[in-house]
């Protein structure tokens, strides 16, 4: 919980320390002076580069100054709410988009939902640990990283396995030559299981590379899109093997 009494100075973009190499850039947007400072000083302690903001119209005009890498947003925030702000730097073309954290006491579902599908990537209810917290940025940016990754690599013009074809680009699956419609969500995990023939994906690693299109998804929700899957597939679904007490994947 956040009962942690930590007497600090308020912060402005004070560094973590020099021993770090390329440290993340974080954005606090809280009005709250003690939860600012005391996330500011988890975070610094942790080994990021912290900027704090007040408002939103505050956190915008940073953005259009500095390169930041990560941002907890406060939902309730004076002038223009989280919400909104999340809205309008998600519509901003001119920057290499941030991940978001939503940062709230707000913790009703449709709150959660209203945050997430304005494109915050994911949502921190008060009262948190801020161990809790630290590890979430350090996840997120950890994906945003290797995702980066990803998309350096030669962009890979077909997987054909067995009587499958997955044309990434192109977002098409085929089946004996005939296309098989999928959802986003079970694209995703057919792509993945068939990128790495025989490797078995557990279900938290499956529900990692589909956040970004359906974030609340469970490992019991995975179960129920590999049946999906393997329904569409036909024949060719036998080849998706449940790996008991850890998850599933596609046979050589």
């Amino acid at each position: 919980m956040l009962h942690d009494t930590i007497d600090v100075i308020p912060i402005r973009n004070i560094p973590a320390g020099a021993s770090s190499v390329a440290k993340a850039n974080i954005l606090v947007v809280e009005d709250d002076a003690d939860i600012q400072q005391l996330v500011s000083y988890n975070l610094i302690k942790a080994g990021f580069n912290v900027t704090c903001a007040d408002s939103g119209e505050e956190a915008l005009e940073i953005l259009e100054q500095e390169r930041v890498d990560l941002i907890l947003l406060d939902l309730m925030l004076p002038g223009k709410d989280g919400t909104e702000v999340c809205t309008v730097i998600r519509a901003k073309k001119d920057f290499t988009q941030p991940c978001i954290i939503m940062l709230t006491a707000k913790s009703e579902e449709d709150d959660i939902v209203t945050g997430l599908s304005c494109g915050a990537d994911d949502y921190v209810t008060k009262p948190f640990s801020p161990r809790v917290l630290i590890a979430r940025v350090q996840a997120l940016l950890r994906r945003k990283h290797e995702k980066k990754l990803l998309d350096q690599e030669p962009v890979q013009e077909s997987i054909a396995i067995h009587s499958l074809v997955i044309h990434p680009g192109r977002h098409e699956v085929l089946v004996e030559d005939k296309p098989i419609h999928l959802t986003t969500t079970e694209f995703t995990i057919l792509e993945q299981l068939a990128t790495r023939p025989g490797w078995v994906f557990s279900r938290q690693q499956i529900i990692d590379r589909i956040r970004g299109y359906d974030y609340l998804i469970t490992p019991r929700a995975v179960d129920v899109q590999i049946f999906g899957l393997r329904k569409k597939l036909g024949r060719m679904g036998e080849y998706i093997e449940t790996v008991r007490g850890i998850g599933y994947r596609l046979k050589e």
